[in-house]
């Protein structure tokens, strides 16, 4: 195999054959032909294209694809599917023409154009079981895209497949005969707080009105009798016609506040309407005017109103305590807005420009707690990723920082960010699990409170608390995931020694954010501890191409079998030679 004409890559690869097919040629062969031609020309050649795929080859009654991403792959799969049903509806049985359809995901060999490897033989396999007009697809890719197509997945068990070392949990995927189940209400008023909208007509104001809205999420979110859905599912919808009713439905929540932000000058005008989202009725509305030196106190008001028309007993004394600020300083609140902006990235640039905002905010107020922690959170990145220039100095920053935040105020996020930083660079684990279960009392719909309680019980060796807060997270956020909850739960299953499934989740954690060291050190480590030496090395490979630093020096790892579990898998990734 010449090396100038292999490659190898991650794909996600669509099996497909003909069911029956020597009984249909057998009846007809020159109809049964020309009805394949046919098929191909209308139907399944536009569908491929349409959803980005690549035919690799055919083989007369099947036909190999290769698709970049696994959603493109089962939406193709379900478009065909649905095409062919639609077009044997008036066909008697026995001369219909039925496909049966495998999808899988993973490394594949690339030589003059064919596809080979596992991830190949496994969709093949995947096809075989399929029924005829069905489709099958293995734990990764269900994983990948369940809540992102309008489709079901039916677990049909781990099954054996010939010429499969390892058993595959296989999933039937059809589509959604109906609308989805409503999540369930929880047990206390639910609100979500939509993105407001800009009417100031100018774009660079954007972060401005989306900074407005989520520290109206914060404000509702410290009072405890509410559940508060997180930013990063409610903004899911921004720039989206909205309704309210299937909001409620796909969130599970009892009311949603919308609104807009009109900004001119020095002056700022805020509207906003509370709706019910089982009726669609607008329960309250109103507006708020003010200039931008009392942007804090309009804010306070939105939150105050909405509370008291979900819950009037609530004394308003009581709310206004769970709502005090540290700071009224709008350029310190400005320039942190920006920096969470270019900090969400979670590229090195990105860190970067998010710790050079933060410096700028903490030079003007020197107790702003968000500044701090932020600042402790970029420094914390870069020593982990291994992009400091200057590791101990970034190390000693982070502690320095974290800890001047912790001693600023006593607010959820700040405590849950600067306790994250100090655990992980190595501080008492169990005194900064004690902080964050303080800030989780005063803020308990607090989604990224919950993803570092359960990373921090992760390191700590407290494995089933550690899945039970990372899951408390994401149904908190259910549109959209806060933190790497995929490679936490891949770690959970990594240190029990669950590899495939842990594999599955550090391969959708790449997907998701392939920028990302962690995650390709633990699925070399995941992989050479399951004996596929050869695909360690290949992530180990890929890995050196994203950081210098492939056996992590920073590990927060409490329990010393968990830490060596990670270091020999990364020991025999890497090969004993280096």
């Amino acid at each position: 195999m010449s090396a100038e004409r292999v490659e190898r890559r991650l794909a996600a690869i669509l099996a497909a054959d003909v069911a029956g097919y020597s009984g249909l040629m057998g009846q007809d062969e020159a109809g049964t032909l020309a009805r394949l031609n046919a098929l191909r020309r209308e139907l399944i050649d536009p569908r491929v294209a349409e959803h980005k795929g690549r035919i690799v080859k055919t083989t007369g009654d099947g036909l190999l694809i290769e698709f970049p991403s696994v959603v493109e792959a089962v939406a193709c799969a379900l478009a065909i599917q649905q095409g062919m049903a639609e077009r044997n509806a008036d066909i008697p049985q026995d001369r219909r023409i039925e496909f049966r359809i495998g999808i899988n995901s993973g490394d594949v060999i690339v030589e003059d154009g064919d596809i080979h490897g596992d991830g190949v033989n496994i969709a093949a396999r995947l096809e075989g079981l399929a029924e005829p007009g069905m489709i099958c697809c293995s734990a990764i890719v269900q994983g990948q895209v369940e809540g992102r197509l309008d489709c079901t997945f039916e677990d049909q068990g781990e099954q054996s497949l010939k010429n499969i070392a390892r058993p595959v949990r296989v999933y039937r995927v059809g589509p959604r005969a109906a609308a989805p189940p409503a999540l369930a209400l929880p047990d206390k008023p639910s609100i979500a707080v939509l993105p407001f909208q800009n009417m100031s007509g100018d774009p660079e104001q954007e972060y401005f009105v989306d900074g407005m809205v989520e520290e109206i999420i914060t404000a509702l979110s410290r009072i405890r009798w509410l559940f508060v859905i997180a930013r990063n599912s409610s903004f899911t919808y921004k720039g989206q016609a909205v309704d309210v009713k299937q909001i409620g439905r796909d969130l599970g929540v009892r009311y949603v506040l919308e609104g807009s932000v009109r900004k001119g000058g020095n002056r700022v005008r805020i509207t906003a309407q509370l709706v019910e989202t089982e009726t669609g009725a607008h329960l309250w509305a109103d507006r708020f005017d003010g200039s931008l030196e009392d942007i804090f106190d309009l804010q306070d008001q939105v939150a105050i109103s909405v509370a008291g028309v979900i819950e009037p007993a609530l004394r308003a004394a009581e709310i206004k305590r769970a709502l005090n600020r540290s700071t009224t300083d709008l350029t310190t609140y400005d320039l942190c807005l920006r920096a969470v902006r270019w900090h969400s990235l979670m590229t090195k640039e990105g860190i970067v420009e998010a710790l050079a905002l933060y410096e700028r905010a903490n030079a003007i107020d020197r107790h702003y707690g968000p500044a701090l922690s932020g600042a402790a959170s970029c420094h914390l990145r870069l020593v982990a990723d291994g992009w400091a220039v200057d590791g101990e100095t970034s190390r000693r920053k982070a502690i320095e920082l974290a800890r001047q935040a912790l001693a600023a105020e006593n607010d959820p996020a700040v405590v849950t960010t600067a306790a994250f930083v100090l655990a992980q660079l190595g501080e008492d684990i169990n005194v900064m699990i004690g902080l964050v279960d303080r800030a989780l009392q005063l803020n308990p719909s607090f989604a990224r409170g919950w993803f570092d309680s359960g990373a921090m019980r992760l390191w700590a060796g407290d494995l089933d608390r550690a899945v039970e807060h990372m899951e408390t997270a994401l149904r908190l956020s259910p549109r959209e995931r806060i933190g790497t909850p995929l490679l936490y739960l891949g770690m959970a299953h990594f240190f029990t020694r669950r590899f495939e499934e842990a594999a599955s989740k550090f391969l959708m954690d790449i997907q998701d954010r392939p920028g990302r060291p962690r995650p390709y050190q633990y699925l070399a480590a995941c992989y050479a501890h399951m004996g596929r030496i050869d695909e360690a090395r290949a992530i180990i490979a890929r890995l050196r191409a994203i950081t210098p630093l492939v056996v992590p020096n920073e590990l927060p790892l409490r329990n010393p079998e968990h830490r060596e579990l990670l270091l020999s898998g990364l020991r025999l990734a890497i090969g004993e030679t280096e």
